[in-house]
């Protein structure tokens, strides 16, 4: 069955005829679109306890307390609570025989004018079986379609496709993350943050999950924190100043620290906030994990990352080759200030016309693009180690045809020079340095920051191998 594609009434059935199977469903706008499913295809009381739709804000927080948000991970967490709780509770007479769930969504579906962000967060705690810990999966959707209708029926399908993933995929995250667009598309719902936890979950990393997200495109992006903690970008993202610098990150060397952190310095003098309104994100493209294969090494991955936490900042993976998407974006989370922060030799690569062939406005359209919300780039000089020439925004050779353009965009301040740079660490380059470790050759520690230096020798990541 796992081989081909159900569909969503089929899911549904098989679910409603396992015995083992029994629990209730709390949904919060857009209807009762999951549990639709299990009542019409018949056999609903063999599956469900109860269901219901606390719709009403006072009638909501009476029930599972009060809430910052209605629709946040918040509220969704208190219901699963709540309604997995008093399932266990008031059930107990058939617990040696019955493996208990509770389904729970909290949705803000199309409104009547149009105005409203359209996302939802879904999620399923369960048994794996009669008294087991229970085990939970958590997931944030945004849909896409234009017409409440249409989005009631993608939520009711993910659904249902996140219960049946639950009881019949868990031993495989991987074709568990792939079904929940089962009889969906892309183009209806994008599934950015999914957390698996639990006794059924203890050997999932979450991070591999976010890539496999992108990876599959499920989403263009995942973000998780500085201890692994996967992170719901719409959330995370809220209110805050944003800056964010692209790179490799095979290792992170003194330089990518240095140049985020002399980054922040500029771009937080620029006006009154406080730092904790500024957040600052670490980011990689999908086409810098990929190999000449189009593949992923898990391996290096994961390297990548454990080193990009022990910085302590906030990572990204995304599907956005060009600086001008991901700029698009960050801007649909926040109205505040972004900032992209890169090497000088990134620059003068974004001069180049063929970044921009995809557009029909070429490079005039891809930076109308770039700029148009608030963006600024800060940019870290490079030193031309044959001639001792420092390179910065005022001395850079772009291609001489955006001559003028790149002058305009000087002028008008969307380009800005870093003064606060170390210029000891600008010998440093990423390729070398990871050539040393995989050689293990003396000084390479003292390229990266002593806490990446520890992590990669603890982990032996990077292919390190302590010497005899």
């Amino acid at each position: 069955m796992e081989n081909k594609t159900l569909s969503t009434g089929a899911k549904a059935l098989e679910v409603n005829l396992d015995a083992l199977r029994y629990g209730s469903f709390a949904e919060i706008g857009a209807g009762q679109e999951v549990v639709r499913w299990f009542f019409r295809v018949g056999g609903a009381a063999g599956t469900i306890a109860k269901s219901i739709s606390a719709y009403d804000m006072k009638i909501s927080d009476d029930i599972y307390g009060k809430a910052a948000r209605y629709v946040s991970r918040e509220r969704l967490e208190d219901m699963l609570e709540l309604e997995y709780d008093l399932n266990v509770e008031c059930l107990k007479e058939r617990s040696d025989n019955t493996a208990f769930f509770a389904f729970a969504n909290t949705v803000s579906a199309r409104n009547y004018h149009g105005t409203n962000e359209c996302h939802g967060w879904l999620g399923i705690r369960f048994q794996t079986e009669p008294h087991a810990a229970p085990s939970e999966i958590i997931v944030h959707v945004r849909m896409l379609d234009h017409e409440n209708s249409l989005q009631q029926e993608a939520l009711g399908i993910i659904g249902v496709n996140l219960i049946y993933g639950a009881f019949h995929l868990s031993h495989s995250t991987d074709m568990l993350v792939k079904s929940l667009l089962d009889n969906l598309t892309v183009d209806r719902i994008e599934v950015d943050m999914i957390d698996f936890h639990g006794d059924a979950f203890m050997h999932v990393d979450n991070r591999v999950i976010s890539l496999r997200l992108v990876q599959l495109g499920l989403s263009d992006a995942a973000m998780f924190s500085a201890d692994g903690k996967v992170l719901q970008p719409s959330e995370h993202l809220r209110k805050k100043n944003i800056l964010v610098e692209r790179g490799r990150f095979r290792p992170v060397t003194h330089v990518n620290i240095d140049m985020l952190n002399a980054a922040r310095k500029q771009f937080e003098a620029e006006d009154n906030s406080d730092p904790q309104e500024t957040l600052s994100i670490m980011e990689i493209t999908m086409h810098n994990l990929r190999d000449d294969n189009d593949s992923v090494d898990l391996e290096d991955f994961i390297s990548r990352i454990e080193v990009l936490e022990a910085t302590g900042h906030t990572v990204m993976i995304s599907d956005y080759p060009e600086y001008y998407r991901l700029a698009t974006y960050l801007s649909r989370y926040t109205n505040r200030r972004i900032g992209m922060t890169m090497g000088a030799h990134s620059l003068i690569e974004l001069f180049n016309d063929q970044y921009y062939s995809a557009l029909h406005g070429g490079i005039l359209e891809g930076f109308g693009r770039l700029f148009k919300n608030n963006v600024k780039l800060y940019i870290y000089p490079f030193k031309d180690a044959a001639t001792n020439t420092l390179f910065k925004v005022e001395n850079l050779n772009v291609d001489p045809k955006q001559k003028y353009l790149y002058e305009y965009l000087k002028q008008a301040d969307h380009i800005q020079q870093i003064e606060a740079f170390n210029e000891d660490y600008l010998h440093i380059f990423s390729p070398d340095v990871l050539k040393k470790i995989t050689s293990n050759e003396n000084g390479w520690e003292n390229l990266v920051p002593e806490v990446v230096a520890e992590k990669i020798k603890a982990q032996q990541l990077f292919g390190y191998k302590p010497a005899d």
